[in-house]
């Protein structure tokens, strides 16, 4: 066998064995994306569940004639705007992932009030039906956090096969950009204030 030859079949062995880790690093970085994608829509339905209890919240509350208006209009208008603000899963910027932990965190604080002023009201928190719906409401918060939990554990493995040698090389070829996580709302380092 020439030189020439070996020479060749070194060349033509070099690039089918880079290939073969191209072909799988890129591979691997969709599906990492695939799984960011599928964490996010986890987020977004548990959002989605809990948007869906408030009417029947709401309507439950109602009944109790002297209810704050206030307060139930709150929850309704937040509700409202935090259901108009979809992002779409291969387009979570920053800015884009802030305006919607903002809109949600405003209706977690119009429930948060809801559910306190209704501490002064002993018929509804008699109320079987207001019961199972505050329940079924806590239960959906731990799911939105066990959610966004697991959005920033995709988040995070993704980030770190698009930014690490060599891959990040092929990310950067291919648009596979890192992304944002949750964080915590601006002011939650403070604990909140208790006044009896």
């Amino acid at each position: 066998m020439s030189t020439k030859n070996l020479t060749l079949i070194v060349i033509a062995a070099l690039i089918l064995i880079l290939g073969g880790c191209g072909c799988n690093g890129y591979n691997g970085l969709v599906k990492q994306d695939e799984v960011v994608n599928n964490a996010w829509n986890n987020v977004q339905s548990d959002y989605q569940r809990r948007a869906d209890l408030i009417p029947n919240l709401v309507s439950t509350v109602k009944g109790e004639a002297n209810f704050e208006q206030t307060t139930l209009q709150n929850v309704v208008q937040a509700r409202a705007s935090a259901t108009q603000i979809k992002v779409d899963p291969n387009d979570l910027t920053p800015e884009k992932l802030q305006q919607f932990q903002q809109a949600q965190g405003q209706l977690s604080q119009a429930l948060g009030r809801l559910l306190m002023v209704s501490e002064n009201y002993p018929n509804l928190r008699a109320n079987d039906a207001f019961r199972g719906l505050q329940a079924q409401l806590e239960g959906t918060e731990n799911r939105i956090k066990v959610s966004r939990n697991d959005f920033n554990k995709a988040v995070a493995d993704y980030n770190v096969k698009a930014r690490s040698f060599p891959m990040n090389i092929l990310a950067g070829m291919f648009g596979f950009k890192t992304k944002e996580g949750f964080k915590a709302e601006t002011g939650s380092e403070k604990a909140p204030e208790v006044k009896f």
